[in-house]
């Protein structure tokens, strides 16, 4: 392993970690992303009014098939059984936008925080893409790790 980097080996080439041996336990991963734009975009999809249709639906639908899907997307990504997946969405008048949170749950050998930022990634996605008919200035951002627990590198809360 080099520079205490897990999916790199010795001579630095990329590899999958090998999880075999670790103890299975619970593990959760909450994530986050925002989707600024236009108080006027904020009303349309609020209001059920886009032209594609139900913009909140289809992006917590959207996040939860990511996550299932992150093995597929991320290359040295374990492919896990999850056991729970949310996503919420709620607005935040003050951005104006939407607040993404994912939530990801596993019982397993391997956490699920690439789980959790990938829904909350393609739920931000989805909404650009159903809403971008109304307002192409949208800005995805703050994408990250909120929390994880479980697992033998202990609980993660990030900071304010």
């Amino acid at each position: 392993m080099v520079s205490g980097l897990t999916h790199l080996g010795a001579q630095g080439e990329a590899n999958m970690v090998d999880v075999g041996d670790k103890e299975e336990t619970t593990r959760t991963a909450i994530a986050e992303g925002f989707v600024a734009m236009r108080p006027e975009t904020l009303k349309v999809i609020l209001a059920g009014n886009a032209k594609k249709g139900d913009v909140l639906g289809t992006a917590r639908i959207a996040g939860i098939m990511a996550a299932k899907k992150s093995h597929e997307l991320i290359p040295l990504c374990h492919p896990l059984l999850l056991t729970k997946v949310s996503v919420d969405i709620e607005p935040d008048h003050a951005l104006p936008g939407l607040k993404v949170t994912a939530l990801a749950r596993v019982t397993g050998k391997t956490g699920v925080e690439m789980e959790a930022l990938t829904a909350a990634s393609v739920a931000c996605l989805t909404i650009y893409d159903m809403a971008k008919a109304v307002d192409r200035a949208m800005v995805i951002t703050g994408i990250r790790l909120v929390e994880k627990t479980g697992g033998k590198s202990g609980d993660y809360k990030a900071s304010s």
